[in-house]
């Protein structure tokens, strides 16, 4: 796991965010061996949810910080604190070889060229964070990296939503074509699977939603690991579902499911 880890600001104080995060709890509690890279200031919120993972933490002054402000029923989101950047050469040589590297970029602390540094593995990405950029009030806007096309044909699997692009269809239809695999999440409509020209939308059944928050990073990281240990991107898909439907009901970081709580969500809804 690649990418930075977050300090979200809430009513209630600073909370641990980040697709790291979450993504590095659920491949865990899938039961995979999970390292993970990223940038953390001393002012993080506390990491205890990440105790038992392996984690090269780059020294930075600051944590990457953002804000949710709600005005009239819509989300803007502030970008407020830069974090650290990261590079290959903050990932351990022997981390290097891992079966899935999950490219996590939140706000841009990372080049789309290390898409093509890691040629045993299958490279995963969440691609949100190739996506942002902030204007001088500092609300996160739309503005893809300007090197995201050119190292699009080094990824295996790419998860991202339609928020991600803003509302922008075309422009997320580009990025999911582009890569062998694309998948778009839909909540609580399941996902669509990009490949070859050809689509495949794999529903889910919505479960009561106590909080919706990761329930993206955990699908993609399910969908990662399983696609890795099956080849077979309708498992994968199914599974992944099922991973993000149960992720939902639970409230935190370590809302994710154990593999024995998925694979019977999977039979129960896909037989």
């Amino acid at each position: 796991m690649i990418g930075n880890i977050t300090k979200d600001k809430t009513p209630d104080g600073a909370i641990l965010g980040g697709t790291g995060s979450y993504s590095a709890v659920a491949a865990r509690r899938l039961g995979l061996q999970v390292t993970m890279v990223s940038a953390v200031g001393d002012d993080a919120p506390p990491l205890d949810v990440l105790d038992g993972i392996p984690l090269h933490r780059i020294a930075h002054p600051t944590t990457l910080t953002f804000q949710n402000v709600y005005e009239q029923g819509t989300r803007r989101q502030k970008w407020l604190v830069d974090g650290g950047r990261i590079a290959l050469a903050d990932v351990p040589t022997a981390w290097r070889r891992a079966t899935v590297v999950h490219l996590a970029p939140i706000a841009q602390e990372m080049s789309p060229a290390l898409c093509a540094e890691f040629p045993h593995s299958l490279v995963g990405v969440t691609a949100q964070g190739w996506l942002r950029g902030r204007n001088a009030r500092r609300d996160v806007i739309f503005q893809p990296h300007p090197a995201l096309e050119k190292y699009l044909p080094y990824v295996d699997v790419l998860v991202v939503s339609l928020s991600d692009f803003f509302g922008d269809r075309d422009a997320m239809l580009a990025v999911l074509t582009a890569v062998p695999i694309g998948v778009e999440t839909l909540g609580a409509e399941g996902c669509t699977v990009y490949r070859d020209g050809e689509t495949m939308h794999v529903p889910v059944e919505p479960q009561p939603e106590i909080d919706p928050t990761g329930a993206g990073d955990i699908f993609a990281t399910a969908f990662f690991a399983e696609y890795a240990r099956t080849q077979d991107r309708r498992r994968a898909a199914q599974f992944a579902n099922a991973c993000a439907s149960l992720s939902v009901t639970r409230q935190g970081a370590a809302s994710a499911p154990t593999r024995a709580e998925v694979e019977q969500h999977c039979r129960r809804m896909y037989g």
